[in-house]
């Protein structure tokens, strides 16, 4: 890659094979990759225990109803309480941003999910590319099969609906907007009739076609 720092942000439906897209990508092009290590990352800056960050992850504050009838806006991101009450969701995202604008600023990389698109546009990162994949109700239901091991159908479902659920009110919750609204993205991709592989060679030519070197 050139020396511009570019960051590829994937919000990705449970069960679309976003995640495993982020890896490869990352992989191919020879940049750091963050999900989950993001939560230990930030768990060492903040000083708060890893189990409060893992019991909040990519799922909505406990004031979801009162912020839904006040008219739901996207989470000020100002700096994180260090006395008090540190481990409400909301002060845990705060932390967890923190981190997310650092790795931004610091390499290129790839970051999946936590609302990372939405920490990066509003803090005005130009180098930023935001990937949202996605899959019919079919596809989905057969990776979540394929990749958890699970043998019944129904509960494949039920568990992608959970999720979905979480992520969709999590996103809601932090930022203000549609999770599933493909305006927020720079590329939308349906994951349904295309093999990972191909995802990644997507992506990398939409970033070609952009003006990165890579």
């Amino acid at each position: 890659m050139d020396k511009t720092k570019l960051v590829i942000t994937i919000e990705r439906q449970y069960g679309s094979g976003g995640r495993i897209v982020g890896t490869k990508l990352a992989e191919e092009l020879g940049i750091p990759f963050y999900d989950d290590e993001i939560l230990s990352m930030t768990a060492e800056k903040s000083a708060v225990g890893e189990q409060y960050f893992r019991l909040a992850d990519e799922k909505a504050g406990n004031n979801l109803l009162r912020r839904i009838v006040g008219g739901i806006r996207g989470m000020t991101l100002d700096e994180p309480k260090t006395e008090g009450d540190v481990t409400s969701p909301d002060n845990l995202f705060k932390f967890q941003s923190e981190v997310i604008r650092e790795l931004a600023n610091t390499e290129s990389c790839v970051i999946v999910g936590r609302c990372a698109d939405y920490v990066l546009e509003t803090a005005g990162k130009e180098d930023l590319v935001k990937i949202f994949v996605y899959a019919d109700t079919p596809t989905c239901v057969r990776r979540t099969m394929e990749i958890d091991g699970i043998m019944d159908t129904k509960e494949a479902l039920n568990k992608l609906n959970r999720i979905t659920k979480q992520r969709r009110e999590y996103h809601k919750y932090f930022t203000g907007r549609e999770w599933e609204n493909f305006s927020n993205y720079d590329l939308p991709i349906n994951s349904s009739k295309l093999e990972l592989d191909q995802i990644v060679e997507l992506i990398k030519t939409y970033i070609r076609m952009i003006g990165y070197d890579i």
